[in-house]
């Protein structure tokens, strides 16, 4: 069942499923040319937007329920589809409201899935299949009525935290899932802390064609690098793989931080109401910054763009000055840039020098 409403942010979730259509408020202010300070405006992780709203739809009740986000104004026929996998508990989908935003102005349907109740259950082992069921679920009600129509040749999978440790067991058992063959799979911080119910034992298993960027943080003191460096070494057979290390800077008036908080961008347009660890987390720490712009954006944009299009390879990929440019500070000298490992120019000693640590 779908209502169309006006957009409330107070309310908690619904049995049924709940539409509302929101308009980009500020996301094309003309006075600063670009919708965010700092944000390029053109290029992976910039200002060029197509669409001025999209349609917001929550059918998230369940431990196996979603999010789903259309893109509008105007409204396109079909769109490709981007997964967002959230991380441990952060089940309400305002923190990473701006990123998501950003994704479904450029023109991709993005499905939210939601895999877990609360923080206490599910196990962890039963994660992916509940994410499954709700990418499933979410294409199957993209199929009817005036919904945007998924292309889902070249879906793209983008998970944080302990979504990154679910995209990649769905990148590797996606056929025994039945959803999408993962095109391009994108790694924020990704790490399982203690719960280790969705990992495996190594990831040969992701396949050869597969578009893989995986990033770390210098001081994620949360789950560490141990499962990025661990996809890194052991997706033997997925040839196209970087590892991208994010580290601190400073110019001496302001920081740019590489914690485990970096991928959230909270946007209270998308608040649930849920309010948890997580959540509150979410709030303290969250910052909208170069490190949005020009690492986790820039290279999530780039990626899908490689994969579909051909296009911004050498922004991707290959350990290119395009692809590790984090931005300036105010004084115009360069912030320190990202550092990026290859496979055949990596060894276990030098990803052990910079990305340092054990899964804390």
């Amino acid at each position: 069942m779908c209502r169309p409403t006006v957009l409330d942010t107070t309310q908690t979730m619904r049995s049924f499923i709940f539409m509302a259509i929101m308009t980009f408020k500020g996301l094309f202010a003309a006075a600063q040319g670009t919708p965010y300070p700092g944000q390029p405006a053109g290029g992976p992780g910039g200002a060029e937007y197509s669409h001025r709203s999209l349609a917001f739809y929550d059918a998230a009740t369940r431990a196996d329920g979603y999010w789903l986000f259309e893109p509008a104004d105007p409204r396109p026929d079909s769109a490709d589809v981007v997964v967002f996998m959230h991380g441990y508990g952060a089940y309400n989908p305002t923190a990473y409201g701006k990123w998501i935003k950003h994704l479904v102005a450029k023109g991709n349907i993005v499905i939210y899935p939601r895999y877990q109740k609360n923080l206490l259950f599910p196990r962890a082992d039963a994660f992916p299949a509940n994410a499954a069921k709700g990418i499933r679920d979410a294409l199957a009600l993209l199929q009817t009525g005036d919904h945007v129509r998924p292309r889902t040749d070249k879906v793209a999978y983008i998970g944080h935290s302990y979504g990154g440790v679910i995209t990649a067991n769905l990148g590797v058992n996606w056929k025994k899932h039945h959803i999408p063959k993962p095109t391009a799979m994108l790694l924020c911080q990704p790490g399982s802390g203690p719960l280790k119910g969705a990992r495996l034992g190594n990831y040969a298993g992701l396949d050869p064609d597969l578009n893989l960027v995986i990033i770390v943080g210098e001081d994620d003191y949360v789950v560490g690098h141990e499962f990025g460096q661990l996809v890194f070494k052991t997706a033997v057979n997925t040839a196209n793989r970087n590892l991208v290390l994010q580290h601190r800077d400073t110019d001496g008036h302001r920081w740019v931080l590489a914690t485990h908080s970096e991928p959230y961008c909270y946007d209270l347009d998308f608040d649930t109401g849920v309010r948890n660890y997580t959540t509150k987390r979410v709030f303290q720490t969250s910052r909208l910054n170069e490190v949005d712009f020009n690492c986790y954006w820039k290279l999530g944009d780039a990626l899908i763009e490689f994969t579909r299009h051909g296009r911004y390879g050498d922004v991707a990929f290959g350990n290119t000055p395009r692809q590790r440019y984090l931005g300036q500070w105010a004084n115009e000298k360069y912030m320190r840039p990202l550092e990026v490992f290859i496979p055949q120019k990596t060894t276990a000693a030098a990803l052990e020098t910079a990305g340092g640590g054990t899964e804390k």
